[in-house]
């Protein structure tokens, strides 16, 4: 059973809890993706059996007619091994999900990663013919280039601003910077895209940004919010828009909570109003 202090942000220990969340995220007009906990392994067997996992959850999100997606990390999948491991994974994923109809997110990790990342979302965005999905992080400097590059390529694109504590010489690390480089590239995309684009952001203001990027340019898009973060907003902007909660599930829950408090202390009162149950 999950702690009380983990459970405004993380959907269930295991596969059949993280299912039900989707199935009332669903009632809410909100859909889903879904993550298993877990990252940087340096063992085949742990890779592999996430791998597994993932496919397994596949299969089932299937089944149950969910409107629903997975999201999965490179260094959970072997990355740490060696690419091929990734790749080889990744491959297996892949393939499940266009057998089963659901999309695939590629997770961005570190800026050590990036290159093979963008890699292998290029090579499955064309032999899917647009079933997978990238993460872009606004605080690395090379974005810019990045989303040039993926501009013509099939599959999705989430603009975040980055979490990661990246080196000065690859990253901004001024926050007014990175917010200045989140827009650029979110009014790039609308000006440039076709669709494809997903806003991975809580910031009312870069909301607002969106909203209005959106009723000039008419690019189709979609908004991802964290679970935990905001969700009464969630709410109102399913009323309007396409929206995607990103739901993290699995035992490895309590690395997952302390790194999302490490990364906005606003997201301790959350926790802490779980735990009061206020």
């Amino acid at each position: 059973m999950l702690l009380p202090i983990a459970r405004k942000f993380v959907a269930a220990e295991d596969q059949a809890g993280a299912l039900s969340h989707v199935a009332d995220l669903n009632k809410d007009g909100i859909s889903g993706i879904l993550n298993l906990l877990g990252e940087h392994y340096d063992n085949t067997a742990e890779a592999t059996a996430d791998a597994d996992a993932y496919i397994d959850m596949i299969e089932a999100i299937d089944d149950a007619d969910l409107d629903c997606c997975v999201s999965v990390k490179p260094s959970q999948i072997g990355l740490d091994l060696g690419d091929d491991v990734f790749r080889t994974h990744l491959e297996r994923i892949v393939d499940a999900g266009v057998e089963h109809d659901v999309f695939v997110w590629i997770d961005m990790e570190d800026y050590t990663t990036t290159d093979v990342t963008l890699d292998a979302f290029e090579h499955h965005a064309h032999e899917t013919d647009g079933n997978v999905g990238i993460c872009v992080q606004a605080n690395l400097k090379r974005t810019r280039e990045d989303v040039e590059r993926l501009a013509d390529v099939p599959g999705k694109v989430r603009f975040v601003k980055g979490a990661y504590d990246e080196p000065a010489d690859v990253a901004y690390k001024q926050k007014a910077r990175v917010n200045e480089a989140y827009r650029e590239l979110l009014a790039f995309a609308f000006e440039t895209f076709d669709d494809g684009i997903a806003v991975g952001s809580h910031d009312p203001e870069i909301i607002e940004h969106v909203e209005g990027l959106a009723e000039t340019h008419g690019t189709p898009f979609e908004f991802q919010l964290l679970m935990g973060v905001r969700e009464d907003a969630q709410r109102e902007l399913a009323s309007e828009y396409e929206v995607y909660q990103y739901a993290p599930y699995g035992p490895k829950y309590l690395s997952y909570f302390y790194r999302r408090v490490r990364e906005r202390k606003e997201n301790a009162l959350f926790a802490l109003r779980a735990v009061l149950g206020r």
